[in-house]
């Protein structure tokens, strides 16, 4: 399993409101915080397992996410990122943007995500 990101001065992997939480871009990057070039498959699977670590420290997982954001930098993969797409997330169908060409030329791909936590009466205090 991939390490999740740390937060540091500039960046917060996570932020939590409520039941939400609020995933920041996750690209192809190691535990170290540098970049890992590669196919455009093997950077779109290091960003969701990136993901799939920051979820995991906030106690959620991908069958949580109700809301994907994708950055792809080259249109011309698109139909490689909608195959990858239904791997992890056809039985989910969340909500999702892609929006192309907007990254360096540096980064295939990057991830955001919104999860959400069911209400689960037992957790809540009551008052």
């Amino acid at each position: 399993m991939t390490s999740a990101p740390v937060e540091t001065e500039l960046f917060r992997p996570f932020v939590r409101a409520g039941d939400f939480v609020f995933v920041s871009g996750q690209a192809s990057i190691d535990p170290q915080g540098r970049l890992v070039r590669g196919t455009f498959e093997q950077e779109m699977r290091r960003s969701i397992e990136n993901v799939r670590a920051v979820l995991a420290v906030a106690g959620l997982t991908l069958m949580d996410v109700v809301k994907v954001g994708s950055y792809v930098q080259d249109a011309a993969d698109l139909p490689e990122y909608n195959r990858l797409y239904m791997e992890y997330f056809a039985a989910l169908r969340p909500a999702r943007t892609t929006i192309t060409r907007c990254l360096p030329e540096t980064v295939k791909f990057e991830m955001d995500v919104v999860a959400y936590r069911e209400y689960t009466p037992s957790l809540r205090s009551e008052g």
